[in-house]
């Protein structure tokens, strides 16, 4: 907490930006706990709640666009080409791109509150080849959401 706490100090919602957006490209960052130390800071007024709120959502939506974007491109051949190393993997990615075409923005709404699900989800919507601006609208209502609700849950922690 303290390196973060220090980067926070130092390059302030630069740090928070970058750290959401590579937290979406599945790389093992808590993102909510992130959000919820964000608070932390917002209520302590190291930082100001909507220009941070407003980097959170920002973060988040590009991190799902660009997932998004990769999976469109590359997921595909990508699993067909390596699939055979991970046991299930086409099968899996089959029913999740059967799930998404059929719930589409409740998939979405539903993955992003769920840890580990939001990072995956925006690959298996571009390899479902869901139409890019129902993709971003859903991302953007979820994004919202989500930030909102973890940075202002935050506030009322007694630290």
């Amino acid at each position: 907490m303290g390196f973060v706490s220090q980067l926070v100090e130092n390059y302030g919602n630069i740090v928070v930006f970058s750290i959401l957006s590579c937290g979406l490209f599945s790389f093992p960052i808590s993102d909510e706990l992130l959000v919820l130390l964000l608070g932390y800071f917002t209520k302590n007024d190291a930082l100001h709640y909507y220009p941070t709120l407003f980097v959170i959502f920002s973060g988040s939506v590009i991190g799902m666009l660009v997932n998004y974007l990769i999976g469109k491109k590359i997921g595909r051949p990508f699993l067909n080409l390596f699939g055979k190393w991970f046991k299930r993997s086409l099968k899996t990615s089959y029913k999740a791109e059967k799930w998404i075409q059929k719930y589409g923005f409740s998939a979405i709404i539903i993955s992003y509150f769920v840890p580990g699900m939001r990072h995956i989800t925006g690959y298996f919507c571009g390899m479902a080849h869901m139409a890019l601006k129902s993709y971003v609208i859903y991302v953007v209502i979820s994004a919202f959401l989500w930030s909102w609700l973890f940075l202002t849950l935050s506030q009322f922690f007694k630290i």
